[in-house]
């Protein structure tokens, strides 16, 4: 950042637009005074008619109007200051800081006439005003130029307002572009700034290294405003580090081992708050007389079905009730408290929102807030490590892939829902060693876009990093981001070639495709046309198994609600209740699509599953028929989920679909397809 203290910025400016309101006054006062020798004529010939003699007055003194004697335009409006009560001039701030001319140039200010023939500027004009022998009416007419003047302070004070709000320019040059590489070296000489970098790499002015900025308090707001807005060009966070390489490549050093040390910490965490909750209940009711006073008083709360009561009275416009409900579940909820605690603030959140109509202002918030890679990458470290579902899915998908295109030099995946893109790391890890040498692999990015003025900057940025680990690994690598909605994609956009192996992928994100119940053709449908007429291979698709996309409010809050209770349950059993990462993750995840599902109607309803079956006939009226995966594969990864993670993780197959879930309930499905 380049500070000069030395600029004239401000200066020329106010120089101009002073000539231009000076020269504007000149013609008022000219007309002034051509209007005070018309009223003497007009009192003379009045005079005249009622035949009394006109008092003698000497002609208006031009230099009452026009101060010729000051030194500058701006002496003259301190001059006329001078003459008039201050109740009607007040002097603006920037008065003080005028330019200071010597004396006044024709060239600058051509309308002047600079003679000396005149009287002193301030003692005549004072006397000019007070002891003159013109008429009121003449006064009244001076007073009148003299609001000129202060309509001329206030025009000026008013132009003040879009320069700068200090009298030094910040200009930073290093975001612009401004520099050369030899500026950025040494020295600025056009601009006549030395430039230096401190210890930690930023620039700073006059060559100070390290020291505090003299004149940063004063710029402060005008620099935050800058870094606003340079958030929306520069990526907020590294494409890669330690902690990625660390989570998703496979290998006993870093992917494997550190997840297991990972997962038994959060174990033996859980566990030692676990049994401290349950001493401190037994010590709180230890108290023979007064604990069982205290037991009479414990106040017993059903929250479920509080929230089930609160939703109909939502849906039945009982505002009376709902805000009634919305006090008691309130009550005895909090975002830091027990599973169930933490679900019922959640719905709560959305009921109230859903009650107050603002919905979809809030889930376009949540949609707005875009969490940085890296934030979004100890969440998911956590998912993975608490639960199997993501880690199996990638497990299973990579497998297939390379198993099925173990012969193919080329391998082309569309993936549908790259988001950053986590699953792809380790099968570029993997397909580096494969015999034969690594195929030339093509990822076609797809994401919807994003809101602002870069709809495409998360999938690109999930491109470059992608990039970055295929040079790491030596492979051949090609990718192509597309930020459109899915069910505008034509075929011509994925560059599809003859002589390659290809993959559609799509995990868990077509739940945010539109279907019957908002257009005739649904998305859905017109997204699983374009995958039959791409004809991959295979196309794997796994799908959220929930049946709260129902048009019925009730019907889809309950639905929803039983769905979600399965998953704060696997965070609560599996996670300390202080991890950050957990609140993250209930709060940006799952308060994102429950605030959507419970507050949201029509298209801005986006979360909308349906179960494993309504998707088995879905994809079969679409012209592709379902395939099993390799049993080595489904068998591996069973044993992983059986002895690495809780006891009450569910995973079975049905159907060629590989179903996961959590205490019986199904909340994930896997399958595979290829054209008919």
């Amino acid at each position: 950042m380049i500070l000069r203290k030395d600029c004239d910025f401000s200066d020329t400016v106010l120089s101009f637009i002073s000539q231009i309101l000076m020269e504007e006054d000149m013609e008022d006062k000219t007309y002034m005074l051509q209007e005070s020798l018309d009223l003497q004529a007009a009192e003379r010939s009045l005079y005249d008619a009622i035949g009394k003699k006109y008092p003698p007055s000497p002609e208006p003194n031009p230099s009452v109007y026009f101060d010729q004697s000051s030194e500058s335009p701006d002496d003259y409006c301190f001059s006329m200051n001078q003459g008039l009560s201050s109740d009607h001039l007040v002097d603006p701030p920037w008065v003080n800081n005028l330019p200071d001319h010597s004396s006044c140039n024709v060239k600058t200010f051509p309308d002047y006439n600079c003679s000396q023939s005149s009287v002193s500027s301030s003692s005549s004009l004072s006397n000019g005003i007070l002891d003159s022998p013109l008429s009121p009416l003449q006064i009244v007419d001076l007073y009148n130029g003299s609001q000129s003047i202060w309509q001329f302070k206030k025009g000026v004070e008013e132009a003040n307002k879009f320069l700068t709000r200090s009298n030094e320019l910040l200009v930073n040059f290093e975001v612009n572009g401004m520099f050369s590489a030899e500026e950025q070296k040494g020295e600025s000489s056009e601009l006549g700034c030395k430039v230096e970098k401190n210890e930690q790499g930023q620039y700073s002015p006059n060559g100070s290294k390290g020291r505090k900025n003299l004149y940063r308090e004063g710029v402060v707001d005008l620099e935050e405003e800058r870094m606003t807005k340079q958030a929306a060009v520069f990526s907020d966070s590294p494409l890669r580090t330690e902690m990625f390489d660390r989570v998703l490549l496979c290998g006993p050093n870093k992917g494997e081992q550190s997840l297991a040390a990972y997962r038994e910490r959060l174990k033996q965490e859980t566990s030692k708050k676990m049994q401290e909750n349950v001493q401190s209940k037994g010590t709180k009711g230890s108290g023979k007389g007064r604990g069982k006073k205290q037991k009479g008083k414990k106040e017993v709360v059903d929250l479920r079905t509080l929230l089930i009561h609160c939703a109909q009275a939502v849906a039945a416009d009982d505002h009376k009730s709902a805000n009634e409900l919305l006090k008691q579940i309130r009550k005895h909820s909090s975002p830091c408290g027990d599973g169930t605690q933490r679900l019922a603030h959640c719905f709560a959140n959305g009921l109230e929102a859903r009650l107050a109509g603002t919905g979809s202002q809030i889930y376009k918030a949540f949609v707005s807030k875009r969490t940085s890679a890296a934030d979004y990458l100890k969440a998911y470290h956590l998912y993975i490590a608490s639960s199997p579902f993501s880690k199996t899915s990638n497990f299973i998908s990579n497998k297939t892939i390379k198993v099925k295109g173990e012969k193919a030099m080329r391998i082309h995946i569309i993936d549908f829902g790259i988001l950053y893109g986590f699953q792809w790391p380790s099968f570029i890890q993997s397909m580096a060693n494969r015999e034969g040498g690594p195929p030339k692999i093509r990822i076609t990015g797809i994401e919807f876009p994003q809101p602002g003025f870069r709809p495409a900057a998360g999938v690109e940025e999930t491109g470059r990093r992608l990039m970055d680990y295929a040079q790491s690994f030596k492979v051949p690598f090609e990718y192509n981001a597309i930020a459109k909605k899915w069910d505008s994609i034509k075929l011509d956009d994925l560059k599809i070639d003859k002589d390659e192996f290809l993959v559609v992928n799509c995990l868990y994100r077509a739940k945010n495709l539109h279907d019957e119940t908002v257009l005739v053709e649904s998305s859905r449908t017109i997204v699983l046309n374009l995958i039959r007429q791409i004809s991959p291979d295979y196309f794997i698709h796994g799908i959220v198994n929930g049946a709260y996309s129902a048009p019925f409010f009730v019907t889809r809050f309950r639905e929803a609600m039983f769905h979600f209770t399965a998953l704060f349950d696997v965070l609560e059993t599996n996670v300390p209740r202080e991890h950050p990462e957990r609140i993250l993750i209930e709060r940006e995840i799952f308060g994102k699509e429950a605030m959507n599902v419970i507050a949201c109607e029509g298209w801005e309803r986006v979360e909308r599953p349906e179960t494993y079956k309504q998707w088995q006939l879905r994809i079969l009226r679409a012209g592709l028929q379902q395939i099993p995966f390799e049993r080595e594969i489904v068998t591996r990864a069973m044993d992983r989920v059986r002895s690495r993670y809780h006891k009450d993780f569910v995973i079975a197959e049905d159907s060629h679909w590989l179903l996961q879930g959590w205490k019986g309930r199904i909340v994930y499905a896997l399958s595979c397809w290829k054209p008919v």
